[in-house]
């Protein structure tokens, strides 16, 4: 309970300081005293003190051997020890001190002083359990609140690319499919050691999370282009180009408000390049070869081969094997040749 007395034992092989100690004591806290160092081991078997009160000069086994004992054992180590003696010489207390003790009281006892240094010691003793219970538990705290976070980012990024998929009706489960197949990709990348420079201290799943925004510009497009059955006319299609270049913006603006940049970079890639080609016909800055970012290049591939195996109102899905013929036929023009090799080797994976 919380009003319930700490147990302070009190040690000395003096009846009189005993009673002396124990009066003084008693009203503060619950005192249980010992004529002797092998009583208090006792006494220990079956209770555990806020403090141990323990004279230095007793008969058979001293204070200072007493605590040496006290020190040695993990279920008594931890309780404070103020050493009680009529020895004023500093050796004597430098000695006790770098034993473990954690103060010395000097006999005969004057009441209202020693309450006050046993009252300080067990508060301080209390605040340093406090202190250390805290920093154990920080690190859980820590990564409790992590994740909490990490998970409310999860849920308001997979509602921003619902949406998305929302508005353009025709490719619902795009984004996820997109998002199995860079890890695809990014798992035989790694495994094959390639791009090892490239790739080195990047975040994966911080990685995978981003990519969700790729197409986050969309929700610039208008529905008459957006959500057309059919076949867009070539102002139409340019219009739809442009975004790459609004996802890009969108998240710009995402930044200036928020301090995470590492998940903000990665998505910024994604928007803005994963429509360009390897041979520097592709939008919204015609990069080409190696000048378009590695992201840029992976999400070109799974992208692609999605809107291939995926039925439109203007088109029949493609099976996997015609897609996987078309993304070979454009390495070296579309794609990275590198990257074709990696897909081709995982092609059976983008098929289950």
């Amino acid at each position: 309970m919380e009003n319930e007395k700490k147990l302070v034992i009190l040690v000395d092989d003096n009846p009189a300081n005993l009673r002396i100690g124990k009066n003084v004591l008693a009203e503060k806290y619950t005192v249980a005293t010992c004529p002797s160092a092998e009583k208090m081991f006792s006494l220990l078997e079956n209770n555990n003190p806020a403090m141990i009160l323990l004279d230095v000069d007793m008969p058979e086994m001293n204070g200072y051997d007493a605590i040496k004992i006290l020190k040695s054992k993990p279920e008594t180590k931890d309780i404070p020890v103020v050493f009680l003696t009529a020895r004023s010489e500093s050796d004597d207390e430098l000695a006790g001190l770098s034993l473990g003790a954690i103060d010395y009281i000097t006999k005969p006892f004057q009441p209202p002083l020693l309450l006050k240094r046993i009252e300080v010691h067990i508060l301080v003793e209390d605040q340093r359990k406090e202190l250390k219970y805290f920093n154990e538990n920080l690190q859980k705290m820590v990564e409790e609140k992590t994740q909490s976070v990490i998970e409310l980012q999860n849920a308001l990024l997979k509602t921003m690319a619902e949406l998305v998929e929302c508005r353009d009706d025709i490719t619902g489960g795009h984004i996820e499919r997109t998002q199995r197949g860079i890890k695809i990709l990014l798992d035989e990348i790694e495994k094959s050691s390639l791009f090892s420079e490239e790739t080195k201290g990047w975040d994966v799943n911080l990685l995978l999370q981003s990519c969700q925004l790729h197409d986050v510009g969309k929700i610039s497009i208008s529905d008459s282009i957006l959500k057309k059955p059919g076949k867009l006319t070539e102002e139409e299609s340019n219009e739809m180009k442009k975004h790459a270049s609004f996802g890009e913006q969108i998240i710009e603006k995402i930044e200036k408000l928020a301090k995470e940049s590492d998940f903000l970079d990665y998505a910024k890639i994604f928007a803005a390049s994963h429509h360009e080609r390897w041979d520097g016909s592709g939008y919204p800055r015609g990069l080409k070869g190696s000048k378009i970012p590695l992201l840029g290049r992976i999400m070109a591939i799974a992208d692609v081969y999605d809107a291939l195996v995926s039925e439109r109102p203007y088109k029949e899905a493609f099976s996997h094997e015609e897609a996987v013929r078309i993304i070979t036929e454009g390495s070296g023009t579309q794609f990275d040749p590198s990257l074709v090799e990696v897909f081709s080797r995982t092609a059976g994976q983008f098929k289950n």
